[in-house]
């Protein structure tokens, strides 16, 4: 049975992400499991070029609903691809600046200064041992939700797009909000 098909059951929406990177894609898988919502990943098959139109047959083909929700989730520090990805039109734009990893920095310290990419990834490393670049192992995911109501807070207090900044708090909320409904 298609899901158009059942319109007197109360259907969930699907939770489509594109994004751009391995640590991305671990991370959503992470959230896929932790939720149990249906969320469907596509990674890097568009890129930075991706496009309304792009993301329009994507769905297509994978048969969405009407409540299904998109969201774009990308680094800020190339800012022609920003730019250009900030043009997309009905789609949760989520992004980190300089990185995802700063996301994941948050969790363990207050960073308000302009920061690198490579500068997140080698704090992190220095609050957990052996952090790589698309791998997250269960030991930091733990350390990771045991941090997360301080890291939305802190990631609150930025200023969305200027280095330091990230909201994607905000993908996570909506799963909360979304997962509340099901209970």
């Amino acid at each position: 049975m298609s899901r158009k098909s059942r319109k007197n059951r109360n259907i969930k929406p699907t939770f489509f992400v594109f994004c751009e990177g391995d640590t991305e894609v671990a991370y959503v898988n992470y959230l896929r499991s932790k939720y149990r919502l249906p969320i469907v990943i596509d990674t890097k098959r568009a890129g930075h070029n991706i496009s309304i139109n792009y993301i329009r047959k994507y769905k297509q083909q994978s048969g969405s609903h009407p409540k299904d929700r998109t969201y774009l989730i990308y680094d800020m520090d190339v800012v022609e691809n920003w730019n250009k990805i900030k043009t997309i039109k009905d789609v949760s734009i989520l992004g980190s600046n300089p990185c995802f990893e700063f996301w994941f920095l948050l969790h363990f310290m207050n960073q308000k200064a302009f920061i690198e990419c490579s500068s997140c990834v080698s704090k992190l490393s220095n609050y957990y041992k052996g952090y790589k670049k698309g791998h997250l192992e269960k030991g930091f995911i733990d350390k990771l939700e045991s941090k997360r109501s301080k890291a939305i807070e802190r990631a609150k207090a930025l200023t969305f797009e200027e280095n330091p900044s990230t909201n994607i708090y905000e993908f996570i909320e909506d799963l909360e909000t979304e997962k509340s409904k099901v209970r």
